[in-house]
């Protein structure tokens, strides 16, 4: 983990900024992953998307989850489970045309407060779309005109819980996959270190670190070709 790439946005700002460049640039040919730290979206901010998270997931979710895993006696496995995932999830739609004021169970301040959080992540996805663009020699906003399609963007969020599991060495929380799309922006629990990365054959922890943003590069943008 102490290879992992992390970023300092603020490193973008002066002397600085070739350096900064040039981690970026390395983490993406070379990780396809990488973590930001200062990167503009305030921590106190952040910190309320989390305690409104967990508690939305008590109120509305663990109950449902607890009666799922008992209806498919999951409790009591003795052998790997390669079919689902430990993972208590919902979806928020954004754009083309956001579906946050029809998902039901959500309170008022949880509903607006996921709405702010999306602005700023968009926000923060684009600046990254552009510096992505500096490092590839491309003018401003091409890869987010690439990704504009005919209706527009699409953007969404998947709010995802991971309860203990009796038996986590035979059903595993999210199984081994790749993400499509452009950027994927992950705002992770600082405490546990859940996240993997295959690299060179090997399984990677991401590090957990407080109100850190976790950046990774879809399959999407990681084939997405330029030509003059």
């Amino acid at each position: 983990m102490e290879n992992f790439p992390i970023i300092n946005l603020e490193g973008l700002n002066g002397e600085g900024r070739k350096a900064t460049m040039e981690k970026i640039k390395d983490a993406c040919e070379n990780w396809g992953f990488f973590e930001l730290v200062s990167h503009g979206i305030p921590t106190e901010f952040l910190d309320t998307v989390e305690r409104l998270t967990k508690e939305h997931y008590r109120q509305c979710l663990e109950q449902r989850f607890k009666e799922l895993v008992a209806s498919k006696g999951l409790e009591a496995v003795k052998t790997e489970v390669n079919d689902m995932d430990w993972e208590s999830t919902f979806y928020l739609r954004h754009l083309p045309k956001s579906n946050i004021s029809e998902v039901p169970d959500l309170e008022d301040q949880y509903r607006n407060v996921m709405k702010e959080f999306a602005l700023k992540l968009e926000k923060l996805a684009e600046q990254l779309l552009d510096l992505l663009c500096e490092n590839l020699g491309l003018e401003q906003g091409y890869l987010k005109k690439a990704f504009y399609g005919t209706n527009g963007p699409t953007f969404g969020t998947k709010v995802s819980n991971y309860p203990p599991c009796p038996n986590p060495e035979l059903i595993k929380g999210l199984r081994a996959h790749t993400d499509a799309g452009g950027l994927i922006l992950l705002f992770q629990d600082d405490k546990v270190s859940g996240l993997q990365l295959l690299k060179d054959g090997q399984w990677i922890d991401v590090p957990p670190m407080r109100h850190s943003i976790v950046i990774n590069l879809g399959d999407q943008l990681e084939v997405t070709q330029y030509s003059e």
